[in-house]
């Protein structure tokens, strides 16, 4: 990725003497992570991950570099967990089965990995003596809540196994937090989108999939009546969170969650018109059922992000896909 992206430092002082621990490290948000740290001048970074949805491919930059560190294995063990937080400073934890479809359809595995896998590495962390440990939370967690814009206070019943386990897993952070003393803070991240993000597979998300069809002259299939509204996040934005929130001085945030979004919405059919026009295409979505679980509207109150991590979306929304249309334009053009 381009060094710009990173050229702004989101962390107080100098990262040479830390160590951290990114579980999912091959993964799309978590890769961009470990790009961060690695292009700041981390004294060693650690990835942890099973490769059942991350990619060595994803880390190919970073192997070369001596404070780089690939630990294959899987946080549903607890002794790989425990293995990996060993000397670590920090923990940033991103590593979980993602996709509601993919919960309804498997919530068993959905439940090891996002329920047993957190509480695995909520204990390694402890264990170790991590500093401080920022994980990856969802919107999905507001459920069938109306409420727009959404605060962190007010949510709904879950619509989604996924939706269960990332709920739980912000039950198991704040128990932690008070019973233990764990610093540990909670990120909602809002339909997070951009390089890396895979287009392939049956789980994929909405701007991958539309701008691989459009980059291949294919139809895009939208769920629903495209009316449905997202806060769609450039991951420059969630890494920006995930570092202040490792750093932030406010005793206040620990055991905490927070909303991490750009405060503003797009309907998907609004959404898939902007990438026609980067696309130069004519071509129309194809709309087909909606998905099972999915909340119609979502819409982030970034207040408490803002005011607690000094968190400000660096990329909105239009720049954001100018340069992720770029990224895919390299990778996945047909010849």
């Amino acid at each position: 990725m381009s060094d710009y992206l990173y050229a702004e430092a989101f962390h107080p002082g100098q990262l040479s003497g830390l160590r951290f621990l990114v579980t999912g490290g091959a993964g799309f948000i978590g890769s961009n992570l470990v790009e961060y740290l690695l292009h700041h001048g981390a004294g060693h970074v650690r990835v942890l991950d099973n490769l059942a949805t991350g990619f060595q491919e994803n880390l190919q930059g970073f192997t070369d570099d001596a404070r780089f560190e690939f630990f294959q294995g899987d946080i549903s063990q607890l002794s790989d967990c425990m293995a990996a937080c060993e000397g670590m400073d920090y923990v940033l934890h991103q590593a979980a089965l993602g996709s509601v479809p993919r919960s309804v359809e498997h919530p068993i595995g959905t439940n090891v990995a996002n329920i047993d896998g957190f509480l695995n590495v909520l204990v390694a962390a402890r264990d170790a003596g991590v500093k401080r440990m920022v994980y990856a939370s969802s919107s999905s967690v507001y459920g069938d809540s109306p409420a727009l814009p959404k605060r962190e206070q007010e949510i709904g019943r879950p619509l989604s196994p996924y939706a269960v386990t990332k709920y739980v897993n912000e039950l198991y952070a704040r128990v932690f937090a008070d019973t233990y003393g764990m610093e540990v803070i909670g990120l909602r991240y809002f339909n997070i989108f951009g390089p890396r993000q895979r287009p392939d597979g049956p789980y994929a998300a909405a701007i991958p999939l539309f701008m691989r069809a459009l980059l291949d002259g294919q139809t895009a299939y939208i769920n629903g009546d495209g009316e449905q509204s997202r806060d769609f996040t450039f991951v420059v934005n969630a890494v920006q969170a995930n570092i202040k929130a490792l750093f932030t001085p406010h005793r206040e945030a620990l055991g905490q969650v927070f909303n991490i979004a750009c405060g503003d919405r797009v309907t998907i059919n609004e959404l898939y018109h902007m990438l026609r026009q980067h696309a130069g295409s004519s071509l129309m979505p194809h709309y087909r059922e909606p998905r099972k679980g999915d909340i119609r509207d979502s819409l982030a109150d970034i207040g408490k992000a803002k005011s607690l991590l000094n968190y400000h979306p660096s990329f909105d929304l239009k720049r954001g896909l100018g340069l992720t249309y770029a990224w895919f334009s390299g990778r996945y053009a047909n010849p």
